[in-house]
């Protein structure tokens, strides 16, 4: 293969640069249309490959058609598939150092809020390993907590790779995290909701068109490989009576205080057990699994097929409660002791048992004419809503799930009626986020800090610019570098930098001349009578965030812009600067 010829080289350089730079401004809108489309299909594709390893396996492993077929199996291997795929997954775990292990939606929003959504590739290598050796073993955990972390180090991956600004990168994890949650639930706009409310907390114009392109472009691969249907077998009902509005609204009470219960075991469990060995952890929870699977095999794996049943309405009322409890505590269990999984999926899971039990209650007990399985799909809405903190994802979600129109209104008012009980009547927030203060880190949501996290330095540099390569020069040269237009001199000492405002520079030249100063005679800029302000370098991937991060955290006033790569200085970034883009800054 030929080498690419050097002016070539020099060109696709030189664009690359150029894109960069127009990538720090959050009006690049094509740009990061192309971009998103590009980590949509990344996200999709690696979504496809961990579907098929973890439908395709149980096939030879078990021997079974159905993934989820767990009931199936004799009761000693429903106790010890789970305890042997724990402590699999818990001896993987213990031999990786602390930072390696951390995996999942906490994950990328820890690595948002410290990293600017600089997510490495191994600790996504760690969350599909894991996460795969989880399903197939049966343990209550979710595809979707681990989908999310995968698409998201996908789109960070890229944007690494190409060098790209913090800003763009953060907008390529919310495209992949969009893209992943697309293409695991075939529902697109969920995605975008998902991403928009839960991974980026904050709806823009910037964000939403590239997300919409990785939520299209990850839909299409994965209904390329998988079909078109829908996730659930949903029956087409709806309300017949607005009256039962009522209950629609006690169902969503009722609902908000099981996510607040499920809420307060998971953190509990987590904070009881942390200090203990996570191989120790992941076994018991294994264990814990399989004992409850002896009694309801239904608890095992993500429990998609149970909840078909619920909607068709082939579980009586006693297996919905006993599931819903065993879930419960299994889910909790599974999490809180640090396997690596997701919740979305057991969230929908005891929402569709708690509402489907809900129904039947109607139908047995009230004067209601109306589909149990109603009430299971809106529990699957409330109860996502209430545990993410996450409503309107929710309610997408909910739609595009069932593929049903009629759940719309009644979906609302279960979901807002369950978040309001969780969040306001028991004090609970989104589980994520507890999860993160649990760790001991804070997801800072105001708005000050996202408009900072959505600039890019580039963007609010002042690119008038002197540079000076020594502190001492004649009045003669300094007066000839004076003579291009700037608002800075920058002074590049082998000891330190410095910058100088040029028309104080420029008045005490003047007041020099006037007093008849020798044209030859040397100046020490650093003894000159005017502002000198400490300066830094800061690479132009930075957000303005990660630069007043720098400033507070160094005590400086000021920082020059160069490339990621070295090279050239683009500009200068001040306090009033950065103070300037949020007053008066785009959004």
């Amino acid at each position: 293969m030929s080498k690419i010829p050097p002016s070539l080289r020099q060109s696709l350089t030189a664009r690359l640069e150029t894109l960069r730079l127009r990538l720090a401004d959050p009006q690049a809108q094509m740009p990061l249309l192309i971009l998103g489309l590009v980590s949509g299909a990344v996200a999709g594709l690696s979504m496809v490959i961990f579907r098929l390893v973890i439908e395709a396996s149980p096939a030879l492993l078990l021997g079974a058609d159905n993934p989820e077929d767990h009931e199936h199996l004799a009761p000693w291997w429903r106790l010890i598939l789970p305890t042997l795929g724990g402590l699999a997954v818990g001896l993987l775990l213990q031999r990786l150092e602390p930072a390696r292990r951390q995996v999942g939606v906490v994950h990328v929003l820890e690595r948002l809020s410290y990293s600017e959504g600089h997510l490495p590739l191994s600790n996504a290598g760690v969350q599909f390993v894991g996460a795969a050796l989880c399903i197939l073993s049966g343990h209550s955990i979710g595809r979707e907590g681990p989908s999310i972390h995968i698409g998201a180090a996908s789109g960070s991956w890229m944007g690494q790779r190409l060098h790209l600004p913090n800003n763009s990168i953060r907008i390529l994890v919310g495209c992949g995290s969009a893209g992943a949650i697309a293409a695991a639930f075939n529902t697109p706009l969920a995605g975008v909701i998902f991403a928009m409310e839960v991974i980026l907390m904050e709806y823009t114009l910037t964000g939403f068109v590239p997300i919409i392109a990785a939520a299209v472009a990850a839909t299409t691969v994965s209904r390329w490989a998988f079909g078109q249907d829908p996730v659930f077998i949903a029956p087409d009902v709806g309300l017949d009576s607005l009256a039962d509005l009522g209950y629609v609204l006690i169902m969503g009470v009722l609902i908000g205080a099981l996510s607040a219960a499920f809420f307060r075991l998971l953190v509990m469990i987590t904070r009881q057990f942390r200090r203990i060995p996570i191989w120790l952890r992941a076994t018991a929870a294994g264990a814990a699994t399989g004992i409850l699977a002896l009694w309801a095999p239904q608890v095992m794996g993500i429990g998609y097929d149970t909840v078909n049943q619920a909607l068709l309405g082939e579980l009586g009322l006693g297996l919905l409660l006993g599931i819903l409890a065993a879930k419960l505590a299994a889910t909790s269990l599974a999490l809180g002791l640090g396997l690596p999984g997701g919740l979305i999926g057991p969230t929908l899971v005891m929402g569709a048992m708690a509402g489907g039990a809900a129904g039947l209650l109607l139908d047995l007990y009230a004067p209601v004419d109306t589909s149990p399985a109603l009430y299971a799909m809106l529990g699957m809405g409330a109860m996502m809503g209430a545990t993410l903190n996450a409503p309107l994802a929710a309610l997408t979600a909910l739609l595009e799930l069932t593929n049903n129109p009629h759940v719309i209104m009644p979906g609302m008012l279960a979901v807002v009626a369950a978040s309001v009980t969780a969040h306001r009547g028991f004090g609970t927030a989104s589980i994520f986020l507890k999860l993160m203060r649990e760790r001991g880190l804070h997801y800072d949501d105001n708005p000050v800090v996202q408009h900072l996290r959505r600039m890019g330095v580039v963007g609010s540099m002042d690119r008038k610019l002197v540079q000076l390569p020594r502190r001492q020069m004649t009045r003669k040269a300094l007066s000839q570098a004076l003579e291009t237009p700037s608002s800075w001199l920058l002074v590049r000492d082998a000891q330190s930098h410095k910058i100088l405002f040029s028309a104080e520079v420029i008045q005490h030249m003047e007041d020099e001349w006037a007093e008849g100063g020798d044209p030859q005679g040397e100046v020490d800029l650093y003894e000159l009578p005017v502002h000198r302000l400490n300066v830094a370098p800061i690479s132009a991937q930075a957000t303005l965030l990660g630069a007043l991060q720098r400033m507070d955290r160094e005590q400086l006033e000021a920082l020059y812009v160069i490339p990621p790569r070295g090279g050239r200085i683009l500009g200068i970034i001040t306090r009033k600067d950065i103070e300037r883009s949020y007053r008066y800054g785009a959004n």
